[in-house]
């Protein structure tokens, strides 16, 4: 099954993993990390087909994917 880590603490929240996912599988919470930035979350694990496009996309290389 495969499954993404984000990174809490290097996450700034710019969204763009948000909107590049196919299947709306991450959005951005309600918590702020360390360095006050709302972090984006891994919401539909189910959903998720392991394609790497938001750890392709994430510019603070925040996001882990394994398939």
């Amino acid at each position: 099954m495969p499954y993404i880590r984000i990174d809490s603490e290097r996450c700034k929240g710019c969204e763009l993993c948000v909107t590049m996912c196919p299947r709306q599988c991450i959005e951005i919470g309600k918590k702020i990390n360390g360095q006050g930035y709302y972090f984006a979350n891994f919401v539909k694990p189910d959903a998720c087909t392991g394609c790497a496009i938001c750890g392709e996309t994430c510019p603070d290389v925040a996001i882990e994917v394994w398939r």
